[in-house]
């Protein structure tokens, strides 16, 4: 329901009151009530710019009721806005309801003009500081206001001309500027102006606060603001406050300051005052970088009481709300004046440090520690992270698929990837798109960047799989494979040049950059288990070897709810044994060489079921089609045309042509709709016959030994029931004769997963011959939606641009389409089965809002690449706590 109240002032609000004022109004309001020095002013809500969004204009009345709010902070200030003999001054800034820096506009000086300003000079008998606040509002005012109607008014030409000011005085830095210098400024300022503009400036005071007003409100759709929110996933819908304030002055003296601090270090957690002040500076000088602020540590020396003041508050503003905060102050001739303040923004290691301090401390329960922490912080406690990019040039952006940063050599192809690694070479594995056959080089590299592919790509799969960082999608790149190069703005670079990927940002730098590893330290361990009390949901990993699946118990993983079976034929010394079996022109040869594949998935299950340790274990039964495990057919075609030149009556050239057409045989026009999956099993039962056999008697040999092993069968893409008894008829014959001929029972599971639209909806016939279903949404979301999860990276970021999308349905679970599938799903097979084992094994098991929804489902696990466990864990005990409303753990 809307608001008939538009306009507050900071006395009529609370911290209560986010939604209405913004974060930033609503803790001024706090601050205000709570009796702290802030300088008086009132906030527009935000119901308010969502009008003004709809209308394009001013919503009728509003004005109004700026006036009378203004009126109020006029006769509390004993000033007036325009009053030439004692005039008020104001800032006018944004705030949202969650916190985005820097994302939305801020003017500051409002109210200045000739007549105002030599008020400001009579009344401080600071000329120098009166012109250094003018030049400011003219710039900022320009470039904040009128900019889109006038781009050559953008800050950076304000600045220019500074530049040339200060070199044409020997300045060195603004402050070195003296009155005089300052006054020449503003007049080359004005000048400026009109002549870009074709006027004069707006000189009178309340057509700049209503000009300002109207750009802090279009300030919410600005690029910057939108990608923000596309990125930390805020409604676009909320809309921004304006918060309309008396001005303080840090720049009128040696005895001013401006400063930003937080409670606590926003990058380690460690419990002390950090951040940074400026002697004789506004706060835009601190934010904006333009001169180097000192350590606030520094504030105590030069300032010994403001210090003790500032401590004292930050102490008291920290244990009214509780959290971390972040301070804006400033320094008016000695006297301190609270700016702003909110929850801190901290790394991934400091929210959890900080997380556990204050429940040690008695400030916070477990259960608010658990929802102070976003889940996909715990990244970076996790991935290796780029340390600076200082001196490094940002050459292109694309998807972020893989978390960490990592520098190397470029090698535009797998087998030179693992060439470098194998001299000893950091490598960068650059592609196009990468296919099964790159899992050598990839696992080569330190990173991997593509031109194409999504966020569920190949790439992306395997890099979060493996832990690669990596960056696909990356449209910009240009690969001549000719010139074994890569060109991206203008710029080349070489096979065998240095790059740089950030896969948390999606970011490619021209240089080598230093990493520093992750820092999981003891907080980590206690934060993760007061995670566990609380969740319901289990977690497994995805995992195909035993060192993933360590990792993954390591990081908390309760099982792993996908191996991934083809990834185990790609080894060097097993890619002949796969194309003999594809390329046989009998059965001896193809039994042959399966019974050499039996031996080594045998070895795989055993590795893998001994490091699970008795936990269970779910194998997909091969998944791709065949062709993804020979040569593509357009690289042998170039093959056979050189041997036909070179020498057309040679073995080699036999060969490659009956590779050749064997691989356009098996051409299909859409191979992830075709012979894939259990249709390859029944169309080509030796393979899965095989793996059975191979799960079965690695379980076999562990339980002889003495451990305990729970293997799950997973058969995939089946679209009717008919399909899952009939591959049941074929393999639990296999299971059984494993059992017997190792004389042996193990308990085994047969269930399959969910990824066919049609199996979702017909989940009632399904369920009775299955004892666990698992969601593959990666390919349920792609049949749902009919869009190639491989291609979907070259237009997803325009849909969500431009809103047809709220989000990356790759990431999240669209829960109104593919999750009213899953929600069917689940409510018709727990009716038939209601014992059935109900998980979710695609990407979206890693995705803090994914699994919320799978909690809600009432699944009975989720699973996700092991890095991504405790991003699980801990989006799963968040469930409990939001659905509840309560602190209530599991073993309460």
């Amino acid at each position: 329901m809307t608001n008939t109240k538009r306009v507050y002032l900071f006395r009529e609000g609370n911290a209560t009151m986010r939604d209405l004022l913004g974060g930033k109004g609503a803790n001024l309001a706090e601050m205000t009530n709570i009796g702290l020095n802030v300088p008086p002013g009132f906030t527009i809500t935000t119901e308010a710019c969502n009008e003004y969004s709809k209308l394009g204009k001013l919503p009728d009345g509003l004005w109004e009721e700026v006036l009378s709010a203004l009126a109020d902070v006029e006769k509390d200030m004993g000033k007036k806005l325009g009053d030439v003999a004692n005039p008020l001054l104001l800032s006018v800034r944004s705030g949202a309801k969650f916190s985005m820096p820097g994302m939305m506009d801020t003017v500051l000086n409002l109210g200045l003009n000739d007549d105002t300003l030599q008020s400001i000079i009579k009344g401080t008998g600071n000329e120098r500081f009166a012109y250094d606040a003018y030049r400011r509002f003219l710039m900022m005012f320009s470039d904040i206001v009128l900019s889109d109607d006038y781009p050559e008014l953008a800050k950076h030409n304000f600045e220019h001309i500074f530049d040339e000011l200060k070199a044409k005085k020997g300045a060195a830095s603004d402050t070195d500027v003296d009155a005089a210098g300052l006054k020449e400024l503003v007049g080359q300022y004005k000048e400026y102006f009109k002549k870009i503009a074709g006027s004069d400036f707006p000189v009178d005071p309340m057509e700049q606060l209503k000009l300002a007003t109207i750009a802090v409100f279009k300030s919410w759709n600005n690029e910057r603001a939108v990608i923000y929110r596309n990125r930390e996933k805020i409604s676009h819908d909320l809309g921004t406050a304006v918060n309309i304030q008396t001005m303080v002055f840090g720049n009128m003296g040696d005895d001013c300051g401006t400063g930003v601090a937080f409670t606590r270090n926003a990058a380690t957690g460690e419990h002390h005052l950090f951040g940074e002040f400026l002697k004789n500076a506004q706060g835009e000088d601190v934010v904006a970088g333009v001169r180097t602020p000192e350590e606030i540590s520094h504030l105590k020396e030069e300032f010994p009481a403001v210090y003790d003041e500032f401590a004292r508050i930050a102490q008291s503003l920290e244990d009214h709300y509780r959290d971390m905060q972040d301070i804006e102050f400033t320094i008016e001739k000695g006297r301190l004046f609270i700016l702003q303040c909110r929850a801190g923004k901290r790394t991934g290691v400091a929210a959890v440090k900080i997380a556990v301090d204050m429940v040690n401390e008695g400030l916070i329960t477990k259960a608010e520690a658990l929802t102070r922490v976003p889940p996909e912080a715990l990244d970076q406690l996790l991935n290796p992270r780029i340390k600076s990019t200082k001196g490094a040039k940002e050459i292109a952006k694309g998807l972020n698929a893989g978390p960490g940063g990592a520098s190397g050599h470029v090698a535009l192809d797998s087998k030179t990837a693992v060439e470098m690694a194998a001299a000893g070479k950091n490598v960068i594995l650059v592609r196009k798109e990468t296919n099964p056959d790159d899992l050598g080089g990839m696992l080569a590299s330190k990173g991997v960047l593509t031109q194409l592919g999504g966020r569920t790509s190949h790439a992306a799969l395997i890099a979060r799989q493996y832990g690669i960082p990596t960056v696909c999608g990356c449209s910009a790149l240009k690969i001549d494979m000719g010139s074994r190069s890569f060109s991206t703005k203008g710029v080349t670079i070489k096979e065998g040049d240095v790059i740089t990927i950030d896969g948390t940002l999606g970011l490619v730098y021209d240089a080598e950059l230093e990493t520093e590893p992750a820092s999981v330290t003891g907080d980590f361990g206690t934060f993760m288990g007061w995670a566990d009390e609380y969740r319901k949901l289990g977690v497994r990993a995805n995992a195909d070897t035993p060192e993933h699946a360590e990792l993954a118990l390591s990081l908390g993983a309760e099982g792993i709810g996908l191996c991934r079976t083809e990834h185990m034929f790609l080894g060097s010394d097993r890619v002949p044994y796969v194309r003999d079996m594809i390329l046989a022109d009998n059965e001896e040869i193809r039994d042959a060489a399966l019974a050499k594949l039996l031996i080594e998935q045998r070895k795989d299950f055993v590795g893998i079921f001994k490091a699970m340790k008795g936990k269970p274990v779910t194998v997909r039964l091969i998944d791709p089609p065949l062709h993804e495990f020979l040569p593509p057919a357009n690289e042998l075609l170039v093959e056979v045309t050189e041997l036909r030149c070179k020498d057309p009556n040679s073995s080699a050239l036999k060969e490659k042509e009956e590779l050749l057409a064997k691989v356009l045989d098996m051409h299909e026009a859409n191979p992830m709709l075709g012979l894939r999956g259990c249709r390859l099993s029944i169309y080509f039962p030796g393979i899965v016959n095989m793996q059975v056999g191979a799960i079965i008697g690695a379980a076999c040999e562990l339980k002889k030994a003495g451990l305990e092993v729970h293997p799950e069968i997973m058969i995939p893409l089946i679209a009717t029931v008919n399909e899952l008894t009939y591959l049941k008829d074929q393999l639990i014959p296999i299971a059984e004769q494993t059992m017997k001929d190792e004389g042996v029972e193990v308990d085994y599971m047969i269930g399959t997963m969910i990824e066919i639209p049609r199996a979702a909806i017909t989940s009632d016939e399904i369920a009775p011959e299955a004892e666990f279903f698992s969601f593959g949404t990666n390919d349920l979301t792609q049949m749902g939606y009919g869009i190639s999860r491989d291609d979907a990276g070259r237009f997803l970021p325009v849909y969500i641009d431009k809103q047809i999308f709220k989000t990356d349905l790759t990431e999240t679970i669209d829960i109104k389409g593919v999750g009213k599938l899953m929600e069917m799903c689940v409510a018709d097979a727990r009716k038939v089965n209601p014992k059935i084992k109900l998980g979710i094994c695609g990407e979206h098991g890693g995705d803090p809002d994914s699994v919320k929804f799978c909690h809600k489902l009432g699944l009975n696990y989720v699973s996700c690449s092991p890095k991504r466990t405790p991003v699980a864990r801990l989006a799963a005990a968040q469930a409990v706590i939001e659905e509840s409303g309560k602190a209530v753990s599991r073993d309460k």
